[in-house]
């Protein structure tokens, strides 16, 4: 994928959620409440996150590892899918944690050798996606608690849905004028 497009989309994907907590703050804060234990998104995120991994894993071309990579691999899937069973508290928390390592992943490939200085701003946003998702995996009740404090009243829901709009919208800007500019 070329890093424009996956700057733009990444963008776009943070920004476009967010009309929905500027157009109805309560029913978004009441869908972001109960997301960190929603069995539903815990079942669609940590079997996606398994799988991409896994896939990353059947790509990778490290020779260190080329003699472990079945057991790796075996034992990944099961880890991954065997959380769906036996580590259903927060899964969903915990399947956003990988999903947004692996997207961090990604982003950081892809974005890493456009020449401008823009890249810059993309890059230090996956870094903080890579703490963050570190951070609430670890200690999952603290997105819970995160969004607790986010979905407080309308008035905080509009505002910090207004600034992840503004965020969104300056990187969907900076994939479509500066990393296309530099040829990514």
């Amino acid at each position: 994928m070329k890093a424009s497009l996956l700057v733009t989309l990444l963008g776009l994907g943070y920004a476009l959620p967010q009309l929905v907590g500027l157009l109805r703050p309560a029913a978004f804060g009441a869908w972001l409440r109960k997301f960190p234990r929603s069995e539903w998104w815990g079942y669609l995120l940590m079997p996606l996150g398994t799988v991409w991994f896994l896939w990353n894993l059947k790509q990778d071309q490290i020779a260190d590892f080329a003699a472990f990579k079945p057991v790796l691999f075996i034992g990944f899937a099961v880890v991954g899918f065997g959380a769906c069973i036996f580590v259903r508290d927060f899964l969903a928390v915990r399947g956003l944690a990988v999903v947004v390592l692996l997207l961090a992943h990604l982003t950081l490939n892809t974005i890493r050798w456009v020449d401008t200085e823009w890249r810059l701003v993309v890059t230090t946003w996956a870094y903080v996606w890579v703490v963050l998702a570190i951070w609430f995996s670890i200690s999952p009740w603290r997105l819970r608690d995160f969004i607790g404090w986010l979905t407080a009243n309308e008035a905080r829901i509009r505002a910090t849905s207004l600034a992840r709009l503004i965020f969104g919208l300056i990187v969907a800007v900076i994939g479509l004028t500066a990393v296309r500019a530099a040829g990514g």
